[in-house]
């Protein structure tokens, strides 16, 4: 079936962001526009039509991988069940060798393109730390958990459920193999004793 006039292939924008993500773990800063139109198969009117600028893939990039991350907080249920599947969507999105490329290709663009990382981090780590927060803010409303500050909170939860994979992961160390499915439910509980009503 032919396109409507306007309407964008999500394939080719797929092709695009992969590309871009493999090209900036590579080169950091120094991959080119050009470059990633053509590791993505698209002509460069097709890239910029629908990005124009490596910021703005950056920020997609990194909006996906939130979108993703975060989805469990959107589906209700009991606290520790959706913190149990938030942790393990971390562990499995950012504690993988994709997700550890990809944290050591924006440390690498920080220095050259500190706009990019900017848009990647608010996008990205920024959002999904939010969404968090306003998460735990139901909560605490609800008086299902206890939760003064939601922001500090948030921050507590990522580093319990990332610990030390997420700097290995930028330093290219070898990861020691965890059980992603006992690391998340324990962190959810030990989180939801710290914060019980």
């Amino acid at each position: 079936m032919p396109r409507v006039v306007g309407q964008i292939d999500e394939k080719k924008s797929e092709a695009i962001l992969e590309a871009a993500m493999a090209l900036f773990s590579e080169k950091g800063a120094a991959a080119s526009m050009e470059q990633i139109a053509r590791r993505a198969g698209v002509s460069k009117q097709t890239l910029y039509n629908r990005y124009a600028s490596k910021v703005e893939i950056g920020r997609a990039m990194a909006e996906r991988r939130s979108d993703a991350i975060t989805a469990p907080l959107r589906t209700g249920g009991e606290p520790v069940d959706v913190l149990t599947a938030l942790a393990q969507a971390m562990l499995e999105k950012l504690c993988t060798a994709e997700g550890r490329a990809a944290m050591r290709g924006v440390a690498l663009i920080s220095p050259q393109a500190p706009d990019l990382a900017q848009a990647v981090y608010h996008a990205g780590p920024g959002e999904s730390l939010r969404r968090l927060g306003l998460w735990l803010a139901e909560q605490d409303a609800r008086g299902a958990l206890r939760v003064p500050d939601t922001t500090t909170a948030a921050e507590m939860f990522t580093g319990m459920t990332m610990g030390h994979g997420y700097l290995r992961g930028i330093l290219g160390i070898d990861e020691p193999e965890i059980d992603h499915s006992l690391r998340a439910r324990e962190t959810a509980e030990r989180f939801i004793r710290a914060f019980a009503p």
